[in-house]
């Protein structure tokens, strides 16, 4: 098929760049870890893990069981969601294009030779040398921008400022253990409501807003990660739809790989002339 992508990874920002591929009628196979410490389930494919199906903004995303099944869902014009964390039906698919979208601000294994086009998100790839482009994933002027040489910018670790909250935005385990949930994503919450607990430790709310990501519950965690997200600006449609980030750098994604391909054939043409 030579307009099948493989995305590593399956949470929001992945499942960005999934839901432009597959609008523009790319096939689409992504993998996922067995238990996806994902928070913004509801734009996330990562979700299909968990219930078997799930649907961001119209495109469906369902669990396949095989690279084989993954191959058919795709072709079904569906996104497929495949458990394979170490990437392994790489070489059994053999898709035109691998875009690694873990986002973990380094490679944790994705080779130049992987595919004729190789895309990855973020810090941690060298365009040029292990990846053919990097696309820019930090907020501000170069959001999505596609990096033919080089590196996209290091990851300053403090998350961007909306309606004046930053870092507080994001919700944080307060302790070790397994992680429940007793709020809803798109509830509108109070600052000081218990939105969850780890082990016998409540989740607190920072501020008022709309809870806009929060970890499934059942999932173990450690003390300081990441179970989920506020947003003060309490717009709940913002709960449910793909952020203005995941689109930016989905089309990042759409250009590079759409460039790549052009750039392949004319060199195929030449070499054959």
């Amino acid at each position: 098929m030579d307009n099948l992508v493989m995305i590593k990874g399956a949470g929001d920002l992945a499942s960005g760049v999934a839901y432009r591929l597959v609008r523009c009628g790319f096939r689409v196979v992504m993998t996922e870890l067995a238990q996806p410490t994902v928070v913004r389930r509801t734009v996330a494919f990562a979700q299909a893990v968990f219930d078997g199906h799930t649907v961001v903004e119209g495109v469906c995303g369902r669990l396949a069981g095989s690279a084989s099944e993954a191959l058919a869902v795709a072709r079904a014009r569906e996104v497929a969601v495949l458990i394979d964390p170490d990437g392994d039906a790489v070489a059994v698919l053999r898709p035109s294009i691998v875009v690694d979208a873990i986002v973990a601000k380094r490679n944790t294994g994705t080779r130049r030779d992987d595919a004729p086009v190789v895309i990855g998100l973020g810090p941690g790839f060298r365009a040029g040398v292990d990846v053919h482009a990097a696309i820019e994933t930090n907020r501000g002027h170069r959001l999505g921008r596609v990096i033919l040489n080089g590196e996209a910018e290091p990851d300053t670790g403090v998350p961007a400022s909306v309606d004046g909250r930053g870092a507080e935005r994001v919700l944080r385990a307060p302790a070790g253990g397994v992680f429940s949930g007793v709020r809803l994503i798109g509830d509108r919450v109070a600052a000081g409501e218990v939105l969850g607990y780890v082990a016998d430790e409540p989740l607190l709310c920072p501020f008022d807003g709309c809870l806009r990501g929060l970890l499934q519950t059942g999932i173990g965690v450690h003390v300081g990660m990441k179970v989920g997200d506020v947003d003060p600006r309490a717009t709940r449609e913002h709960c449910f739809t793909v952020s203005d980030k995941a689109l930016a750098i989905g089309g990042g994604v759409l250009e590079a790989a759409l460039y790549l391909l052009d750039r392949r054939a004319l060199e195929l043409t030449a070499s054959r002339a």
